[in-house]
Protein backbone atom coordinates (compact mmCIF):
# COMPACT_ATOMS: atom_id res chain seq x y z
CA UNK A 1 0.00 0.00 0.00
CA UNK A 2 1.34 3.43 -0.91
CA UNK A 3 2.03 5.85 1.91
CA UNK A 4 -0.27 8.80 2.57
CA UNK A 5 2.20 11.70 2.56
CA UNK A 6 -0.50 14.28 3.11
CA UNK A 7 -0.99 13.18 6.71
CA UNK A 8 2.41 14.79 7.39
CA UNK A 9 2.03 17.86 5.14
CA UNK A 10 0.40 21.25 5.52
CA UNK A 11 -1.81 20.96 2.49
CA UNK A 12 -2.56 24.68 2.47
CA UNK A 13 1.14 25.28 1.69
CA UNK A 14 1.05 23.13 -1.43
CA UNK A 15 2.24 23.25 -4.16
CA UNK A 16 5.83 23.79 -3.03
CA UNK A 17 8.03 26.43 -4.65
CA UNK A 18 11.10 24.31 -5.44
CA UNK A 19 12.26 24.47 -9.05
CA UNK A 20 11.52 21.67 -11.55
CA UNK A 21 14.32 19.11 -11.32
CA UNK A 22 15.36 20.09 -7.78
CA UNK A 23 16.01 17.10 -5.52
CA UNK A 24 14.80 18.72 -2.30
CA UNK A 25 11.30 17.26 -2.58
CA UNK A 26 12.77 13.79 -2.99
CA UNK A 27 14.77 14.16 0.22
CA UNK A 28 11.75 15.53 2.07
CA UNK A 29 9.79 12.42 1.07
CA UNK A 30 12.61 10.22 2.39
CA UNK A 31 12.36 12.02 5.72
CA UNK A 32 8.60 11.44 5.81
CA UNK A 33 8.97 7.76 4.95
CA UNK A 34 11.48 7.35 7.79
CA UNK A 35 9.19 9.12 10.26
CA UNK A 36 6.28 7.00 9.10
CA UNK A 37 8.25 3.83 9.88
CA UNK A 38 9.22 5.13 13.31
CA UNK A 39 5.58 6.00 14.15
CA UNK A 40 6.63 8.98 16.25
CA UNK A 41 3.76 11.20 17.35
CA UNK A 42 3.75 14.45 15.39
CA UNK A 43 3.72 16.49 18.60
CA UNK A 44 6.98 14.78 19.64
CA UNK A 45 8.83 15.86 16.48
CA UNK A 46 10.46 19.27 15.95
CA UNK A 47 11.87 20.25 12.54
CA UNK A 48 14.19 23.26 12.50
CA UNK A 49 15.74 25.10 9.55
CA UNK A 50 17.73 28.22 8.80
CA UNK A 51 17.57 30.15 5.53
CA UNK A 52 17.81 28.77 2.00
CA UNK A 53 15.95 26.62 -0.51
CA UNK A 54 16.11 23.57 1.76
CA UNK A 55 14.96 25.63 4.72
CA UNK A 56 11.51 25.94 3.20
CA UNK A 57 10.95 22.31 4.24
CA UNK A 58 9.53 22.92 7.76
CA UNK A 59 6.89 25.19 6.29
CA UNK A 60 5.49 22.22 4.38
CA UNK A 61 5.65 19.73 7.26
CA UNK A 62 2.86 19.30 9.81
CA UNK A 63 5.04 18.90 12.89
CA UNK A 64 6.35 21.39 15.42
CA UNK A 65 8.53 23.57 13.19
CA UNK A 66 10.95 26.49 13.42
CA UNK A 67 12.18 28.57 10.47
CA UNK A 68 15.10 30.46 11.97
CA UNK A 69 17.90 32.82 10.93
CA UNK A 70 20.68 32.10 8.46
CA UNK A 71 23.24 29.64 9.81
CA UNK A 72 21.64 29.43 13.25
CA UNK A 73 19.36 26.43 12.85
CA UNK A 74 21.56 24.23 15.04
CA UNK A 75 21.65 26.86 17.79
CA UNK A 76 17.84 27.01 17.93
CA UNK A 77 17.61 23.22 17.71
CA UNK A 78 20.01 22.71 20.61
CA UNK A 79 17.97 25.16 22.68
CA UNK A 80 14.83 23.14 21.95
CA UNK A 81 16.57 19.90 22.90
CA UNK A 82 17.91 21.28 26.17
CA UNK A 83 14.45 22.63 27.08
CA UNK A 84 12.82 19.26 26.40
CA UNK A 85 15.23 16.35 25.81
CA UNK A 86 12.32 14.02 25.05
CA UNK A 87 11.57 15.78 21.75
CA UNK A 88 12.80 14.28 18.47
CA UNK A 89 14.73 17.15 16.87
CA UNK A 90 15.55 17.22 13.16
CA UNK A 91 17.51 20.03 11.51
CA UNK A 92 17.23 20.82 7.79
CA UNK A 93 20.07 22.93 6.42
CA UNK A 94 21.64 23.73 3.07
CA UNK A 95 25.36 23.43 2.36
CA UNK A 96 25.81 27.20 2.62
CA UNK A 97 23.62 27.51 5.70
CA UNK A 98 25.37 24.64 7.52
CA UNK A 99 28.97 24.95 6.38
CA UNK A 100 29.51 28.69 5.84
CA UNK A 101 27.78 31.09 8.23
CA UNK A 102 26.72 28.10 10.33
CA UNK A 103 30.09 26.33 10.17
CA UNK A 104 31.13 27.03 13.74
CA UNK A 105 27.75 25.87 15.06
CA UNK A 106 28.14 22.71 12.95
CA UNK A 107 31.52 21.88 14.47
CA UNK A 108 30.42 22.38 18.06
CA UNK A 109 27.08 20.61 17.60
CA UNK A 110 29.07 17.56 16.46
CA UNK A 111 31.39 17.94 19.45
CA UNK A 112 28.55 18.21 22.00
CA UNK A 113 26.76 15.14 20.68
CA UNK A 114 23.17 16.07 21.51
CA UNK A 115 20.62 13.59 20.20
CA UNK A 116 19.79 15.65 17.09
CA UNK A 117 19.73 14.69 13.41
CA UNK A 118 21.09 17.16 10.85
CA UNK A 119 20.20 16.58 7.20
CA UNK A 120 22.25 18.77 4.87
CA UNK A 121 20.45 19.30 1.56
CA UNK A 122 23.70 19.67 -0.35
CA UNK A 123 23.37 21.14 -3.86
CA UNK A 124 26.87 22.69 -3.97
CA UNK A 125 25.58 26.22 -4.51
CA UNK A 126 23.61 29.05 -2.91
CA UNK A 127 20.41 28.32 -4.80
CA UNK A 128 18.02 30.82 -3.21
CA UNK A 129 20.14 33.97 -3.32
CA UNK A 130 21.51 33.90 -6.85
CA UNK A 131 23.86 31.01 -7.43
CA UNK A 132 26.93 32.05 -5.45
CA UNK A 133 29.67 29.50 -4.83
CA UNK A 134 29.24 27.70 -1.51
CA UNK A 135 31.70 25.86 0.76
CA UNK A 136 30.90 22.60 -1.09
CA UNK A 137 31.16 23.96 -4.64
CA UNK A 138 33.53 21.67 -6.50
CA UNK A 139 36.91 23.10 -7.48
CA UNK A 140 36.67 24.53 -10.99
CA UNK A 141 32.87 24.78 -10.92
CA UNK A 142 31.26 28.14 -11.64
CA UNK A 143 29.01 30.32 -9.52
CA UNK A 144 27.99 33.96 -9.70
CA UNK A 145 30.82 34.73 -7.26
CA UNK A 146 33.20 32.42 -9.16
CA UNK A 147 32.48 33.18 -12.85
CA UNK A 148 35.77 31.62 -13.96
CA UNK A 149 35.53 28.62 -11.68
CA UNK A 150 36.06 28.13 -7.94
CA UNK A 151 39.73 27.85 -7.02
CA UNK A 152 39.13 26.70 -3.44
CA UNK A 153 39.02 23.14 -2.12
CA UNK A 154 35.44 22.21 -1.13
CA UNK A 155 34.48 21.02 2.32
CA UNK A 156 33.63 17.35 2.63
CA UNK A 157 30.59 17.50 4.93
CA UNK A 158 31.06 13.93 6.14
CA UNK A 159 34.78 14.24 6.89
CA UNK A 160 34.10 17.45 8.79
CA UNK A 161 31.29 15.82 10.78
CA UNK A 162 33.34 12.78 11.76
CA UNK A 163 36.40 14.83 12.68
CA UNK A 164 34.25 17.13 14.83
CA UNK A 165 32.67 14.32 16.84
CA UNK A 166 29.35 13.32 15.22
CA UNK A 167 28.40 9.76 16.17
CA UNK A 168 26.59 8.91 12.92
CA UNK A 169 27.72 10.10 9.48
CA UNK A 170 26.29 9.12 6.10
CA UNK A 171 25.95 10.35 2.53
CA UNK A 172 23.25 9.57 -0.03
CA UNK A 173 22.17 10.80 -3.46
CA UNK A 174 18.60 11.79 -4.21
CA UNK A 175 18.69 9.54 -7.28
CA UNK A 176 18.82 6.53 -4.91
CA UNK A 177 15.72 6.99 -2.77
CA UNK A 178 16.11 3.54 -1.16
CA UNK A 179 19.58 4.40 0.13
CA UNK A 180 18.42 7.87 1.21
CA UNK A 181 15.54 6.31 3.17
CA UNK A 182 17.92 3.86 4.82
CA UNK A 183 20.53 6.35 6.04
CA UNK A 184 17.96 8.91 7.23
CA UNK A 185 16.12 6.21 9.19
CA UNK A 186 19.39 5.06 10.76
CA UNK A 187 20.36 8.65 11.56
CA UNK A 188 17.06 9.27 13.33
CA UNK A 189 17.50 6.07 15.36
CA UNK A 190 21.07 6.91 16.38
CA UNK A 191 21.50 8.10 19.98
CA UNK A 192 23.64 11.19 19.49
CA UNK A 193 24.41 13.82 16.89
CA UNK A 194 23.82 12.45 13.38
CA UNK A 195 24.71 14.01 10.03
CA UNK A 196 23.38 13.00 6.62
CA UNK A 197 24.99 14.67 3.60
CA UNK A 198 22.04 14.47 1.19
CA UNK A 199 23.05 15.41 -2.36
CA UNK A 200 20.43 17.29 -4.35
CA UNK A 201 20.97 18.68 -7.84
CA UNK A 202 20.28 22.38 -8.44
CA UNK A 203 19.32 22.61 -12.10
CA UNK A 204 18.48 26.31 -12.02
CA UNK A 205 21.81 27.70 -10.86
CA UNK A 206 24.52 25.05 -10.61
CA UNK A 207 23.34 23.08 -13.62
CA UNK A 208 22.93 26.04 -15.94
CA UNK A 209 26.12 27.85 -14.94
CA UNK A 210 28.20 24.71 -15.32
CA UNK A 211 26.37 23.31 -18.36
CA UNK A 212 25.62 20.07 -16.53
CA UNK A 213 22.33 19.54 -18.33
CA UNK A 214 18.92 18.70 -16.91
CA UNK A 215 18.12 16.89 -13.67
CA UNK A 216 18.71 13.38 -15.01
CA UNK A 217 22.07 14.38 -16.50
CA UNK A 218 23.11 15.98 -13.22
CA UNK A 219 22.13 12.82 -11.35
CA UNK A 220 24.32 10.79 -13.71
CA UNK A 221 27.24 13.13 -13.02
CA UNK A 222 26.82 12.71 -9.28
CA UNK A 223 26.82 8.94 -9.72
CA UNK A 224 30.11 9.20 -11.60
CA UNK A 225 31.60 11.28 -8.77
CA UNK A 226 30.72 8.76 -6.04
CA UNK A 227 31.14 5.11 -5.10
CA UNK A 228 29.32 2.81 -2.71
CA UNK A 229 31.27 2.48 0.52
CA UNK A 230 30.39 -1.23 0.64
CA UNK A 231 32.49 -1.75 -2.49
CA UNK A 232 35.46 0.27 -1.25
CA UNK A 233 37.59 -2.73 -0.32
CA UNK A 234 37.24 -4.14 -3.84
CA UNK A 235 38.28 -0.88 -5.49
CA UNK A 236 41.81 0.29 -6.19
CA UNK A 237 43.07 3.66 -4.86
CA UNK A 238 43.00 4.91 -8.45
CA UNK A 239 39.32 4.00 -8.81
CA UNK A 240 38.43 5.89 -5.62
CA UNK A 241 40.68 8.91 -6.20
CA UNK A 242 38.76 12.18 -6.25
CA UNK A 243 35.42 10.47 -5.59
CA UNK A 244 33.06 10.66 -2.62
CA UNK A 245 31.96 7.53 -0.73
CA UNK A 246 28.20 7.02 -0.42
CA UNK A 247 26.40 5.10 2.31
CA UNK A 248 26.81 4.83 6.08
CA UNK A 249 30.37 6.07 6.59
CA UNK A 250 30.81 6.17 10.35
CA UNK A 251 29.00 5.25 13.55
CA UNK A 252 30.16 5.14 17.13
CA UNK A 253 28.78 5.50 20.63
CA UNK A 254 29.70 8.08 23.25
CA UNK A 255 27.86 10.01 26.00
CA UNK A 256 24.90 12.09 24.83
CA UNK A 257 25.00 15.72 26.01
CA UNK A 258 21.49 16.01 27.50
CA UNK A 259 21.91 12.82 29.50
CA UNK A 260 25.28 14.00 30.83
CA UNK A 261 23.77 17.39 31.71
CA UNK A 262 20.98 15.63 33.59
CA UNK A 263 23.57 13.70 35.58
CA UNK A 264 25.40 16.93 36.35
CA UNK A 265 22.24 18.57 37.68
CA UNK A 266 21.50 15.54 39.85
CA UNK A 267 25.07 15.48 41.19
CA UNK A 268 25.15 19.20 41.96
CA UNK A 269 21.70 19.05 43.59
CA UNK A 270 23.00 16.52 46.13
Amino acid sequence: MSMDYFQYLRKERMPHIWCPGCGHGTIMKSILRALDKLKWAKDDVVVVSGIGCSSRTPGYLDFNTLHTTHGRALSFAQGVKVANPNLKVIVISGDGDAMAIGGNHFIHACRRNMDITLIVFNNNIYGMTGGQASPTTFTGSKGTTAPYGAIEQPFDVCNMAQASGATYVARALDIDAVAMDRVILSALQNKGFSVVDAWSQCTTYFGRQNKWGDASEMMDRYKEMTYNVRLAEKMSPEEKAGKYPVGMLFQTSRPEWCEEYGKLIERVSK
